[in-house]
């Protein structure tokens, strides 16, 4: 049974809260700018363009502190994880300054392939004091195209286990050697992790001075305070939901058969629990979603509805705990397949809201549009050259109590669209169309943000592979409290309706249209 509760408890030092609030704007500051260095080192347009990344700064043992505020919202929940398999791996006494660590492993990271995470140690007067990590989506892994029809990781691309990148600053060449003959794109994506490598130290240099600027020797007091001052406000928003069982029940499209998730959320004085027993099992298709992605992506709509103000960090999931069977599509055991695990992970934040939605109508939203819908491709670009990637075009968001869903934006993900004209410069597609889809979004009192339609042409000499990451193509987005549901969403070829979890090839000229879904509409249409 997976399951991660946290350390219920939280220091309660004597810190001066205008001092408290000043370090924690600094800290945030100083993952902000490191999360602008990656920006603007990296090479793929995942990072710079679509923001499907993240820096986090952890305190020793590998909780989380703060996060870089443009950023993809698992990866707060997926990220501290990771570090503290880190330490389990590598521990205090066998770490020192300059060693780089390094893993994309899906169980112990994000839950798929091409999310690599890095984190540097970072030592203050001979002191192990934390851990400047982040992660980000590079643009290829290797294996065949990223395709939900993938049945075990094997097929999924390059395996990197929990290892050291560098030792003592001595960057292992053997292993970027690897990397380079087992990648698609090597430039692209070392690039991207040697951006990584650069984010994670300028966090270092940063968060150094900020101690001796403050007269710190750590940050074990400092954790204590923004963790516990988190976990208080958590603690009061729960007091505010009654002791009781909610449930809900979602179905998404998946592969052969649909996949259902069902949502048990047992409230008890402080602390909540989620639990997802009764859910399907594990599929030989890749959209099994590994435990740490089922924990982001269920502490993260808690946070969204009972304390959206505080700055993400570890206090804030103290009080919630998520369990999820072994074996099921929400904690698969190896070798399951995951490349494409947001196409039921991003369900769960519909999934509980459609479960407290009865007692806090106010604070959430109804199912969105999304999970993002993404293309990968693989082939020549317009020049002749090798080129591979991936982008994202997104549906409409739910509406909520108080506004219209969002058109065209990704929620729960975050990721952002990447500018036609960008990728046709990079890509071997010219795109001829990018439009709003009207009525696409679910009536009612406040209306499910629309869809967009998408016409892309290959306008190179040689076929493309191409594949897709998408839903609701079968259960479109529901309501919530007589709300509408959002459209279906579509894709084809030259007018031909395809299968949008299987891959295939554009041949030259072919056209490739997307029609994304709109999200669901909030209260009974006057």
């Amino acid at each position: 049974m997976g399951e991660y509760p946290g350390d219920a408890g939280g220091l309660d030092l004597p810190f001066d809260p205008i001092e408290v609030e000043v370090l924690w704007r600094r800290l945030i500051g100083v993952v902000d700018e490191a999360a602008a260095t990656l920006i603007r080192t990296s090479f793929s347009t995942l990072v710079r363009e679509s923001n499907d990344f993240s820096c986090v700064i952890t305190d020793d043992r590998g909780e989380s502190l703060v996060q870089s505020s443009a950023s993809i919202a698992s990866f707060i929940g997926t990220l501290p994880i990771t570090v503290r398999h880190f330490l389990r791996a590598f521990p205090p006494e066998n770490l020192e300054p300059g060693d780089i660590l390094i893993t994309n492993d899906i169980w112990c990271g994000t839950g798929h392939l091409p999310d690599v995470n890095i984190a540097k140690p970072v030592f203050y007067r001979g002191r192990l004091i934390g851990f400047s990590a982040s992660t980000a989506h590079l643009p290829d892994i290797g294996g065949k195209i990223r395709s939900p029809d993938a049945r075990e990781v094997y097929e999924e691309g390059l395996q990197i286990p929990i290892m050291k990148m560098a030792r003592g600053g001595v960057v292992d060449e053997t292993l970027v050697s690897l990397i380079r003959c087992n990648v698609r794109v090597p430039d692209l994506v070392m690039g991207d992790i040697h951006a990584q490598v650069a984010a994670n130290d300028f966090a270092e240099v940063r968060l150094i001075d900020l101690l001796e600027e403050h007269g710190l020797t750590d940050l074990r007091e400092l954790t204590g305070e923004i963790q516990g001052r988190s976990e208080k406000v958590m603690h009061s928003a729960l007091n505010d939901i009654p002791d009781s069982v909610y449930e809900s029940e979602v179905e998404t499209d998946g592969i052969e058969i649909p996949v259902v998730v069902r949502t048990r959320i047992e409230k008890e004085g402080e602390r909540i629990l989620i639990d997802y027993e009764g859910s399907s099992s594990q599929v030989d298709a890749a959209i099994n979603v590994a435990y740490n992605y089922t924990y982001a992506y269920s502490v993260y709509p808690v946070k969204c509805a009972l304390c959206p103000e505080v700055p993400n960090n570890e206090g804030c999931f103290r009080p919630i705990t998520v369990r999820a069977p072994e074996g099921s599509i929400l904690n698969p055991i190896r070798p399951a397949a995951g490349g494409g695990r947001m196409l039921v992970g991003h369900y769960l934040t519909a999934a509980i809201f459609s479960a407290l939605a009865p007692i806090i109508p106010g604070r959430v939203a109804a199912p969105s549009g999304s999970p993002m819908w993404c293309v990968n491709y693989s082939g020549l670009d317009k020049h002749g050259n090798r080129t591979a990637g991936l982008f994202f075009h997104n549906g409409g968001t739910g509406a909520t109590e108080r506004e219209d869903g969002h058109s065209c934006l990704s929620f729960p993900s975050n990721v952002s669209h990447t500018p036609v004209e960008i990728l046709e410069r990079i890509s071997p597609f010219t795109f001829l169309e990018k439009s709003i889809v009207a009525g696409s979004g679910g009536e009612g009192r406040k209306s499910g943000g629309h869809g967009q339609r998408v016409l892309m042409q290959n306008d190179s000499a040689g076929g493309v592979a191409v594949s897709f990451m998408a839903e609701r193509t079968k259960n479109p987005a529901p309501g919530l409290f007589g709300g509408g549901p959002g459209a279906c969403g579509r894709m084809s070829i030259n007018g031909n309706a395809i299968n949008p979890k299987k891959s295939t090839i554009l041949a030259p000229g072919d056209f490739l249209e997307l029609l994304t879904p709109g999200g669901g509409g909030y209260g009974k249409a006057p």
